[in-house]
């Protein structure tokens, strides 16, 4: 397997947070190495009777894949006029849950992803050393 550091969940970008969600998620999640010009990325396995298929895990930058956990998990977004985007969780009332003051994200799909992880794994949760951005 791979090493995995700790990391603060306002810190997430990129691989390491779609990794991040998925494990919030629940999903077996994998990082693939680097392949075809590539950098590394996260992929999710999905295991029927007869098959297992690996996709791509990008909820952070795809609508398609991160749009669906906004329905999910009641999401409240705000833009601020930073251009900084807001999100917490609420409940099925419209009640913020534990983490009322939420995350902050560049984009409506990072603040949310965010705000998952720290509602379903906290202020600190382990990615994979291979998944942090390059300098």
């Amino acid at each position: 397997m791979t090493n995995l550091i700790e990391v603060k969940t306002a810190d997430l970008v990129g691989e390491q947070l779609a990794w991040a969600v998925g494990k919030a998620e629940s999903l077996d999640v994998l990082p693939a190495p680097p392949i075809y010009g590539n950098p590394w990325r996260v992929f999710v396995r999905y295991t029927g009777e007869v098959t297992i298929r690996d996709v791509r895990y990008d909820p952070h930058e795809n609508w398609a894949v991160g749009g669906s956990l906004l329905h999910k998990y009641n999401v409240d977004l705000s833009v601020e006029r930073r251009g900084r985007i807001h999100c917490y969780l609420c409940n099925d009332d419209g009640v913020p849950t534990e983490f009322r003051d939420g995350m902050y994200g560049e984009t409506h799909l990072i603040a949310a992803c965010r705000c998952i992880v720290l509602n379903k794994l906290g202020l600190i949760v382990q990615v994979p050393k291979e998944l942090m951005p390059c300098s």
